[in-house]
This record gives C-alpha cells, sequence and structure tokens, in this order.
C-alpha cells in the first residue's frame, strides 16, 4: 500500500478515536472521520447518522453505530441512487463492500449486535438511559473500548473503499 493510502488509513483511525472519545455518537464519528479522511463530507449523511449509536438510540440492541456509520459512507459513495431504483443489480458492489465490512468487524468483535460487543470489551453491556448506569459504564473503560473500535472501524471501512476503486481527490 502507498504512503499515501497508509496516510489516510491513520488519519481515519485517529479522527475516528478522537472523535469518539469528545462528541461521542460511534455512528456519526465514523462517518466524519471516513468523510475528512478522504477529503470529501455530506451533511445529510452525517445528520442521518446522530441516532444509531450504542446499538440505534442508545438502546444496545441492534447493530454497533460504528458499522452501521461505515456502511452508511460505503453506501453513499456506492450505492444505487434514485434513478437506478428499479435496477436490482445496481447495489450489489455496495452491499459486496459492506459484508466485507461487517465480515472483518465480526471476526475482530465476534458479533455486529451492540450489547454483545460491549460484553465482550467490557464484560456486560450497559443501560444508557439509566443514569447509574451511564455513570458505571464511564466507569468500566467503555468510552476508551468504543474510541479504539470506531477508530478501528473507520480505518477498516477506509481500507475497503480505497481498495474498491475510489479515487484520492
Amino acid at each position: 500500500m502507498s504512503v499515501q493510502k497508509e496516510e489516510i488509513l491513520e488519519k481515519a483511525y485517529q479522527l475516528g478515536k478522537s472523535y469518539e472519545k469528545k462528541c461521542t455518537g460511534c455512528a456519526q464519528t465514523v462517518v466524519a472521520a471516513v468523510f475528512e479522511a478522504l477529503d470529501i463530507w455530506n451533511e445529510d449523511i452525517f445528520k442521518a447518522a446522530s441516532g444509531l449509536a450504542d446499538g440505534l438510540g442508545l438502546t444496545g440492541d441492534g447493530s454497533c453505530g460504528a458499522l452501521v456509520g461505515g456502511s452508511m459512507v460505503i453506501g453513499y459513495l456506492y450505492g444505487r441512487g434514485k434513478e437506478d431504483f428499479e435496477d436490482i443489480n445496481k447495489p450489489m458492489k455496495s452491499y459486496a463492500l459492506v459484508k466485507k465490512l461487517h465480515d472483518r468487524y465480526v471476526k475482530i468483535y465476534g458479533s455486529c449486535r451492540c450489547h454483545d460487543v460491549q460484553n465482550k470489551l467490557i464484560g456486560r453491556s450497559f443501560n444508557l438511559w439509566d443514569a447509574e448506569e451511564l455513570k458505571q459504564a464511564f466507569k468500566s473503560g467503555m468510552m476508551d473500548h468504543c474510541s479504539e473500535l470506531v477508530g478501528n472501524t473507520a480505518r477498516i471501512t477506509t481500507k475497503i473503499i480505497l481498495n474498491s476503486g475510489y479515487k484520492i481527490p
């Protein structure tokens, strides 16, 4: 891999990690990190990711927001547009790339479900809507674990994009 690509991957990792620690919201922090590493931006995609943290709406009961955020960026770059909506073959590239992201993520974290990932990384999951559980989550080091996960997911997403024909501006 070229030095330029390695620098972009490292930028995605570092931005993801720092955004998650500073701003939280794993889906948005991955979207922001990947977009900025690739020197692109789409405010609508960024905003659409805002409700997806902690397995959808802070429930833990859905796919990890970081994984969903990375999938959103892949879909944005390689997905089917309205003009091709009736072409059932058009989204196949985005499906294949998101599957690569999913498979790599699950290989590392064991599951794509947020509660399962929390159990693997921290030893338990938390109800972030409960004030006491939220305090426990912070004490457990959840922010450090999630920041590392976001950085890794941003890097993996960016690598998939770069290896799939994306032209660096």
